[in-house]
């Protein structure tokens, strides 16, 4: 592996993070819409405690949909909060109606790019990854889908002994506008649609598999790699067993909804449970929350009453209804923020972001609610009585 030489700045930054001076430092990060903004809390304080910009002392920038918009800011030469300034205008102009008649069931998508489009020309210019890479000494990988040949596209650009990447000239703001497609959100770019279609809304898993195996040979080696691992917040989707064959609404309404959530949900929830069993050695640090009033009762109890669309004053009294943010509500853009900035007060007095978020008996999320029906469901499906009752159509 080659050797990655400290400046004395990067060194304090590793020391402060807890981070063996030999790895090199992957940032991944999950898409989730305007949830970014929770993600963009947790950078801002990583950098804070690094002492300098992430560009500054990480290595490789990943992410898939809205945080593939962060990533390739990261990596561009932007600061955390310099983004956090660029998101909240680009939100603002992003879910733009298509129009009185725009809908994302009956006639989608529901949003026109055009005011994204501009933004991130105005931003990035015509820029390309290759362009990136070498100006600021980073890598980076961000995921799309690419309906023609029917495969995850990888748009890479890694600078190692050469620049290597099959699509290092295309420019950074074609990337980030196909990363970001979302089906019945926005339209296709032409072939590309959102990277959070695939199995890869974490790239996490994606990232480590080319760093080590593909472009990043040589340059990044397991075990000497630390991955700090951001999500977005997790909806909490449960489905009563009574209310699973007649869910509220109309049912093709329910189940798009619940099957694009949740594959990406499970899929990244595999990824994670991969990394934390050892199969793949690393320093690897998640920090994830899900959306539920359980989750959020563990977080400091943060002043909400500036906040318009809840009748609660603090945190602690948001209802699970609250809790309900879809990747397009702007209406909850700041609850998402204060979420993010609590998330962030309770990971410095948990462990400053040095280890991953997962000190429990199961070694999964700290902040992520799990439900406990193990023996509900053994007495259900040991009973043929249970089985031969239930409706079969």
């Amino acid at each position: 592996m080659a050797t990655k030489t400290l400046t004395p700045a990067q060194k304090t930054a590793y020391k402060n993070l807890n981070i063996d001076p030999k790895n090199r430092i992957i940032v991944s990060l999950d898409g989730g819409g305007i949830r970014g903004i929770l993600t963009l809390q947790l950078l801002k304080k990583i950098e804070e405690i690094a002492g300098i910009p992430l560009n500054q002392f990480c290595d490789l920038f990943a992410g898939t949909s809205t945080g593939g918009i962060i990533a390739g800011l990261l990596a561009s030469g932007h600061t955390a909060v310099e983004i956090e300034k660029l998101y909240i205008q680009l939100v603002s102009k992003v879910f733009l109606k298509r129009g009185f008649l725009g809908n994302r069931f009956l006639n989608p998508p529901a949003y026109d790019k055009k005011n994204y489009r501009e933004a991130l020309k105005l931003v990035l210019g015509d820029d390309t990854l290759k362009d990136v890479c070498i100006k600021n000494d980073v890598d980076v990988f961000i995921t799309s889908k690419d309906l023609t040949d029917n495969e995850e596209t990888y748009f890479t650009c890694f600078n190692t002994t050469e620049v290597k990447g099959t699509y290092q000239d295309a420019l950074l703001r074609t990337v980030l506008e196909a990363t970001m497609s979302a089906p019945t959100y926005f339209s296709p770019l032409e072939r590309f649609v959102d990277g959070g279609t695939t199995t890869y809304n974490n790239p996490s898993l994606a990232a480590i598999m080319e760093a080590v195996n593909y472009d990043g040979t040589g340059k990044y080696s397991l075990p000497n790699i630390t991955m700090f691992s951001l999500g977005t917040g997790k909806l909490v989707k449960s489905v009563q067993p009574q209310q699973a064959a007649h869910p509220d609404g109309p049912d093709v309404y329910f189940w798009l909804n619940y099957v694009m959530d949740e594959s990406s949900q499970d899929a990244s929830t595999m990824q994670v449970d991969l990394f934390r069993a050892g199969i793949i050695k690393l320093d690897y640090r998640r920090f994830q929350i899900s959306f539920d009033t359980a989750a959020i009762q563990k977080l400091p109890n943060l002043d909400i009453s500036a906040l318009h669309f809840t009748n609660a004053d603090s945190l602690h009294s948001l209802t699970d209804d609250d809790l309900n943010v879809q990747m397009d509500d702007v209406s909850k853009f700041d609850l998402m923020k204060a979420i993010g900035e609590a998330m962030t007060e309770y990971i410095m007095d948990d462990c400053k972001f040095q280890r991953d978020l997962n000190k429990t008996p199961s070694l999964r999320d700290e902040l992520v609610t799990a439900f406990n029906s193990v023996g509900t469901i053994k007495a259900n499906v040991t009973n043929a009585g249970w089985i031969d009752g239930q409706p079969s159509s």
